[in-house]
């Protein structure tokens, strides 16, 4: 097959010889050929010496690189990736585990397949492509995904629309690349508890996969604590704290949806519990005017920026809601605290966190920096990977 050339700039090709998977329009001397959105395409310095392969796509980031070793692309070529993703998984022993059987898959550029994610639910595979590229190539990733999984694959669901460009994802629908399993939810075993996943209808893929591990650390100190999960959405948190044997737990989430979720997912794991209490309401309102205080508070929060442009309203925000978090804590209880935004970065997450705690007026102790799970994997080229951040902190 003929792909198209992109020829980079002299003294730009630094970036991709450290396998950084990026490239950026400004890097581009010239394109030999005319290249649409989604397109492969191969990388060249200005002296013709092959630097990558990788999907095109016209804008800043322009091409998206998912080989740097020349390979021929053809189906052998994706298997050889996603195997090598489910090989990764099966090391971290998670694959295989008789306590979980959801986790994610491929991470994007964590897996050297940037604008891809693949979340596993006990079978069922959900395929959501962030590129043109990777959704041009979705039968081939689904085929390696039957072809890894055998008889153990339910079905492989793509669901893209939402996560695609808006002008290309008009013309896609979510559909069953492979397998046609006619259900939409199912439920699923996260550390032998367990919930309900809904691939169709639910955010992300259907589940908050990358706080696995953080959930099982919360519940190291749930016991006999009154606990506040903020924007719980389907009460992960909630669910574990429960298991750890918690005084009380109030959930907090702005979404009705969100909450009739988390109710459905306290009653499969303790269908008979009057420790539970669901609250719909926005969490910045909510917390300054209800009196009650608590032991142990999650605050994990959607994603308050996107853009560079947004990062300042982002921070304000971010401090705001920790100082009303630290607020409600008794003395020495516990906060855990994170961001998901990728344009607040850690050292900017902590010096909010600290300039909260400064406002709040309360003596603080990091016990731990918090981050995203194995199968979340980062790409030591591409920091830009690590986008879950969190602190656990003890108050006085």
């Amino acid at each position: 097959m003929q792909f198209s050339k992109v020829i980079i700039k002299k003294g730009r090709e630094e970036a991709i010889l450290r396998r950084h998977p990026w490239v950026f329009s400004g890097a581009i001397h010239k394109i030999i050929g005319s290249p649409e959105d989604g397109d492969i395409v191969k990388i060249y310095s200005r002296e013709d010496q092959y630097l990558g392969t990788g999907h095109y796509h016209q804008g800043s980031i322009t091409v998206r690189i998912f080989d740097f070793t020349n390979q021929d692309i053809d189906d052998q070529f994706w298997y050889q990736k996603v195997w090598g993703a489910w090989k990764l998984r099966l090391d971290l022993g998670i694959a295989h585990a008789t306590q979980t059987n959801c986790f994610r898959w491929i991470h994007g550029e964590g897996d050297d397949l940037p604008g891809l994610i693949v979340d596993y639910y006990d079978g069922v595979v959900v395929f959501q492509a962030h590129s043109i590229g990777m959704h041009k190539n979705r039968m081939q990733i689904a085929q390696a995904i039957q072809n890894i999984l055998g008889e153990k694959c339910k079905g492989v669901y793509d669901k893209s629309a939402g996560s695609l460009p808006p002008n290309y994802a008009k013309t896609m629908q979510e559909t069953w690349l492979l397998g046609m399993n006619q259900n939409s939810a199912a439920q699923v075993m996260e550390n032998h508890l367990l919930f309900e996943v809904n691939w169709e209808t639910g955010q992300k893929t259907g589940f908050f996969l990358d706080q696995r591990t953080n959930r099982n650390l919360m519940f190291q100190y749930a016991k006999g604590k009154k606990v506040l999960n903020a924007f719980c959405y389907s009460g992960g948190f909630s669910v574990y704290a429960l298991a750890a044997g918690a005084e009380k737990v109030v959930s907090i989430d702005v979404s009705a949806k969100a909450m009739d979720l988390t109710d459905r997912n306290v009653a499969l794991n303790f269908p008979e519990t009057t420790r539970h209490l669901s609250v719909t309401s926005d969490v910045l309102k909510f917390l300054p005017q209800d009196s009650e205080s608590f032991d142990l508070i999650i605050l994990d929060p959607p994603a308050f920026a996107k853009s560079m442009d947004k990062r300042h309203q982002a921070v304000q925000a971010y401090k705001r809601l920790n100082i009303e978090g630290l607020k409600k804590l008794n003395a020495g209880g516990i906060l855990f605290t994170f961001s998901c935004s990728q344009v607040v970065d850690k050292n900017l997450f902590y010096h909010t966190i600290t300039a909260a705690a400064i406002e709040a007026g309360r003596k603080v102790r990091v016990l731990e920096h918090l981050s995203q799970p194995g199968d979340h994997p980062v790409n030591m080229f591409h920091p830009e990977g690590s986008y879950l951040k969190g602190l656990l902190l003890y108050v006085e």
